[in-house]
């Protein structure tokens, strides 16, 4: 199966729905909390929060290349961002909500910048992915709902929306890790029925008796896929669940 194709509008009003929780979640804590480990190795909230204002400009920063046809990377390179996140993580909760509703404002204003016509545009993410225009509000989505499930504030993946689940099931099995050498090859099936091929291609001399089939719900799929679950709720079919390469 593959990815069905970017409903923009539809995308654009998820990521500002997703906002808005993520938004009355973090505003529930106080600065104590905002120092305390997120569910990320490593991490504080702090951490993810400051992440995750900087990924929005850095997102908007793609959407103003696709809408100029200037070049507009990200980042300014791996050690900015690195740099960016660290230098935020320790600020106050007012700090980290003032920054993420900016940033937050500044991608939607990018969205609504973006022409129909400039929506097909290629960009070129970190470590050289390529990317569609029109995609990068469901990239957002992702880093939104995965993340507010990484404060360890209540949100789990069990709460994600089936409509994100089901694209970032596709995006993960397609695009993610399709042909990766890390993963061996998969077959994915969900409880209704759908299938997916990915993880390294199952040819060649090494390839073994055929893929590990892994069934379950597409929201376990995607907790495991994605690091978030580890996989009690899927079944493996006698063989054991492969370790998921990092996002």
């Amino acid at each position: 199966m593959t990815p069905t194709a970017p409903d923009f509008p539809h995308d654009v009003a998820a990521v500002r729905e997703a906002t808005d929780r993520l938004l009355a979640a973090v505003g529930t804590l106080d600065d104590a909390a905002i120092g305390e480990p997120s569910l990320l190795p490593g991490w504080t909230r702090g951490h993810v929060l400051s992440h995750l204002a900087r990924n929005a400009d850095a997102l908007g920063n793609l959407l103003t290349w696709a809408r100029t046809d200037v070049r507009t990377p990200m980042y300014a390179g791996p050690e900015a961002r690195e740099a960016d996140i660290e230098r935020g993580a320790d600020r106050p909760l007012a700090a980290h909500l003032e920054d993420l509703r900016e940033s937050a404002a500044r991608f939607d204003k990018a969205m609504d910048a973006l022409p129909r016509d400039r929506r097909t545009y290629q960009v070129e993410m970190r470590n050289n992915v390529v990317e569609r225009a029109d995609r990068l509000p469901l990239r957002r989505l992702a880093e939104l709902e995965l993340h507010h499930v990484d404060l360890g504030v209540g949100h789990t993946v069990d709460q994600l929306s089936p409509a994100f689940v089901d694209s970032e099931l596709a995006f993960l099995a397609t695009v993610k890790f399709a042909g990766h050498p890390e993963l061996p090859p998969l077959e994915l099936r969900t409880d209704d029925g759908r299938r997916w091929r990915t993880g390294a291609l199952a040819t060649g001399p090494g390839a073994g008796s055929g893929p590990v089939v892994v069934t379950g719900s597409a929201t376990a799929l995607v907790g495991w896929l994605t690091g978030r679950d580890e996989g009690g709720k899927l079944d493996s079919h006698g063989s054991g669940l492969p370790v998921v390469p990092p996002l």
